[in-house]
């Protein structure tokens, strides 16, 4: 060992290690991805996830939006926000499920990400549904615009 070089550390080699993984992650494309003509299986993941990514930012709009309408009803919000998580732990455990078909292969990302679309899309539909509830209906949890 050369005596001005130090024997790595574990933290400096977990640092290290770190960094050469960052390195090894894909860089963004300069261009958009065009998933009409994805032909790979790595931008049919991307595409997929893509997807996945902008269902979810729906949803967290959605989220948000009942959130701020029961902001004067504590019970309601508390339920809300155990369904929400009840739903996610229900939402994770399902797309692990359905894509284990393709669990270790290069397809898993994919089915996993379109899984999550799939569900995520479907959860946005019901908070919006509660967001549109007539006046006056006793199974809507959520109050009408103020």
């Amino acid at each position: 060992m050369d005596e001005g070089r130090r024997p790595p550390t574990p933290s400096r080699t977990l640092a290290l290690a770190l960094a050469a993984g960052a390195h090894a992650q894909p860089q963004p494309q300069s261009r958009p991805l065009d998933c009409s003509k994805a032909a790979t299986q790595t931008d049919m993941s991307m595409c997929a996830d893509q997807a996945y990514r902008k269902s979810d930012a729906d949803l967290n709009a959605a989220y948000k939006e009942i959130n701020a309408r029961l902001k004067d009803d504590k019970t309601a919000a508390t339920q809300f926000h155990a369904a929400q998580r009840a739903w996610l732990s229900f939402r994770d455990a399902e797309c692990a499920f359905a894509a284990g078909g393709t669990s270790g292969s290069s397809a898993y990302p994919m089915a996993q990400s379109a899984c999550l679309d799939k569900l995520t899309q479907a959860r946005t539909k019901e908070l919006r549904a509660y967001l549109e509830c007539e006046e006056g209906d006793l199974t809507c949890p959520v109050p009408g615009k103020p």
